[in-house]
């Protein structure tokens, strides 16, 4: 198992929070983005508890909270770690990868459940890789499966 345990479930953005759709809401008007999530094909909120591994429990937050809402050509993600405010990243389906975390030669050393995501997020300007943990449960399997293929319907549009 990896460094954190991890539980997803469905649910609506705002039920997130209110301080994580305003970072949402903040993002999308800071990038003119516009009514991007009205089409929102699924939101699942994602809670990663920190493992602790003999007497340290290591580098990273206790407790993180993400919020993903995933379009037909979007993904949108909120972040909150323990004290740390939250932040909003957002990337076109058109301008990334998805590849299932379990399939990759790094599952051998670290088994996790999630999806590796590469390509250019919104604020960046060149492309850079994420990981985005889900819990080994039916919101983040439903995830898993619906984001590969959205991706992929997306990338050949």
């Amino acid at each position: 198992m990896g460094d954190y345990r991890r539980s997803s479930c469905e649910c609506k953005l705002e039920e997130l929070g209110q301080e994580m759709a305003a970072v949402v809401n903040d993002h999308l008007e800071k990038y003119n983005l516009g009514p991007i999530l009205d089409d929102a094909l699924i939101c699942i909120e994602v809670t990663s508890e920190k493992i602790k591994k003999g007497l340290f429990a290591g580098p990273g937050g206790k407790l993180i909270r993400m919020g993903i809402v995933l379009t037909p050509r979007w993904l949108v993600q909120v972040i909150k770690s323990d004290g740390d405010p939250a932040f909003a990243r957002s990337a076109r389906l058109e301008d990334i990868a998805v590849s299932d975390y379990e399939k990759s030669p790094f599952y051998a050393k670290i088994p996790d459940t999630g999806v590796d995501v590469t390509g250019r997020f919104t604020d960046a300007s060149e492309n850079s890789s994420s990981f985005i943990g889900l819990g080994k449960d039916t919101a983040g399997e439903k995830f898993k499966g619906l984001i590969l293929k959205t991706v992929m319907e997306a990338r050949n549009k």
